[in-house]
């Protein structure tokens, strides 16, 4: 059975309005009720069947949805307003990010395993429980609303499970549930972590791994990653500035970044399109994470010219838009590298009114399009697992798998191989990693400065480039942790080539 066969209503209307059918006692049944249609629940369900079956992210389907429904609410006369569009996020993202613990409690009030349930079954119910155990939604509220998105998309006989299910789920919160469903720290802390902050296990043991430490700071890493990111502007220098972004909005809704020059943080339900300077492109959304990798590459001391900067995997832009706006202050080239086409196109959109000059071209940085010892800085911010930003897309926690690691190991090597081939003699390369697992980070950048492929290089230590950002580690490279520094998990190596 299709997804289509499941939504449609089973048991259609009979004549005057009642089900068709007689009871016990020879009596009409129920008169048929129309189930009803709540855009905002309608709306996060489509927005998880599009990442439960196209792989989509929230992030880039959800925008599209809430247009959508704000304009099919206009046609009929009523208004999907921005309170309806905050709901709609929350009940999307929170049921993403708590998928893992929901699904244990589901699975402790069906008598099935959850491999049995449908998928768009499993959705509704996920919703629903995160409605009950992950918002201030009144019981009775979560629980009607849900049975009404099941009657509308699943219909009427699964909607009776659907009741079933959640109406056992309400029976306990959610550290009751915690309690009966989350075997105890003692006895296997990587899996009580796992079920009671929603993480995949083999993610609990990396994340662990590349933190060190004991139980306080993984919970806080843990924790971090179910909370809702910042908002964060970055102003590109010599096109913008941060003071103009502050002034831009209401003193009330905007606070400095905690670390980068460049950054304003936006409170909740700031609107970045509303900031001229967004609009015009002077300015972007970027995590102050991203930002501090490339203030400290552009800050690393070099000894001679200073003149032809590459980004070699620039997509989708961010980065390459704040390198080419420093490399502009000095007088430098920015060339920005992008294997994908159509992430190339949106690099050039983003570098659009540089004041510098910058060149984007399509290229392989593992097959370059450039003479050794061309460039005096180089960033290769690597293609990852993502491990660092599950707070933005917490659906990739629960599509990535511990086998996927290995496989970007040699792209990833190969990349700063080459990246130290495009640097001169005496210049620097910023290895960048939106991940902060070991095979990901230090153990590439170890593994390269002992491969004979490889220009000799020296480590820099990148602790002193960011003045002001505490609890860095022992150096020499840094790695950036939403719990510390409320950033994305982002990693940095600086090597300067030695011959």
């Amino acid at each position: 059975m299709n997804d289509q066969q499941r939504r449609r209503p089973q048991g259609p209307p009979g004549k005057q309005g009642t089900t068709g059918k007689q009871g016990a006692s020879g009596k009409p049944g129920k008169p048929y009720r129309r189930p009803q249609r709540d855009p905002v629940r309608i709306l996060a369900f489509e927005a998880l069947r599009a990442v439960g079956e196209r792989d989509a992210y929230a992030n880039l389907v959800l925008p599209g949805l809430l247009r959508a429904a704000e304009a099919e609410a206009a046609k009929k006369g009523r208004q999907f307003d921005r309170r309806d569009a905050a709901l709609a996020t929350e009940l999307v993202y929170g049921t993403l990010r708590g998928q893992g613990t929901y699904d244990a409690v589901i699975a402790a009030c069906v008598d099935r395993p959850l491999r049995e349930v449908d998928p768009p079954v499993l959705d509704v119910l996920a919703l629903g429980a995160h409605q009950l155990l992950g918002t201030r939604i009144p019981t009775h509220a979560a629980v009607s609303s849900s049975v009404e998105l099941a009657r509308v998309v699943l219909g009427d006989g699964r909607a009776k499970f659907v009741n079933a299910v959640l109406r056992k789920i309400s029976a306990h919160d959610l550290d009751t549930w915690l309690d009966q469903v989350a075997p105890p720290y003692d006895e296997d802390p990587e899996d009580h972590l796992a079920v009671v902050h929603s993480h995949p296990r083999w993610i609990v043991s990396a994340l662990w791994d590349a933190l060190g430490g004991g139980r306080a700071g993984i919970e806080d890493l843990l924790t971090a990653d179910n909370e809702r990111p910042e908002v964060t502007l970055v102003a590109r220098p010599g096109r913008s500035s941060a003071q103009e972004l502050h002034d831009s909005l209401p003193p009330e809704s905007t606070e400095p970044g905690r670390w980068s020059p460049y950054a304003v943080r936006l409170a909740e339900g700031g609107d970045p399109s509303a900031v001229d300077a967004v609009r015009e492109g002077r300015a972007g959304v970027q995590d102050e994470g991203s930002q501090l990798v490339a203030a400290a590459l552009a800050a690393a001391p070099l000894d001679g010219r200073d003149e032809r900067w590459l980004d070699a995997c620039a997509g989708p832009g961010g980065k390459a838009a704040l390198l080419a706006a420093l490399a502009a202050g000095r007088g430098a080239e920015l060339v920005a590298a992008e294997k994908q086409p159509h992430r190339a196109r949106l690099v050039a959109r983003s570098l659009a009114g540089n004041p510098g000059p910058f060149q984007v071209v399509v290229a392989d940085g593992t097959r370059p399009a450039w003479p050794e010892g061309a460039f005096d800085r180089v960033l290769v911010d690597v293609p990852c697992t993502g491990l660092g930003a599950l707070r933005r897309r917490p659906e990739a926690r629960w599509r990535r798998r511990a086998e996927d690691v290995p496989g970007f190991g040699p792209l990833q090597r190969g990349l700063l191989i080459e990246a130290l081939r495009a640097v001169r003699v005496g210049g620097v390369v910023g290895y960048a990693t939106c991940s902060p697992h070991l095979a990901e980070t230090r153990a590439v950048v170890d593994d390269v400065l002992r491969d004979d492929r490889a220009p000799a290089a020296e480590r820099l230590d990148v602790r002193p480039l960011l003045p002001g950002v505490p609890a860095l580690g022992e150096g020499p490279d840094i790695q950036l942790w939403p719990h510390l520094h409320g950033t994305d998990a982002m990693y940095l190596a600086l090597l300067r080539r030695t011959s």
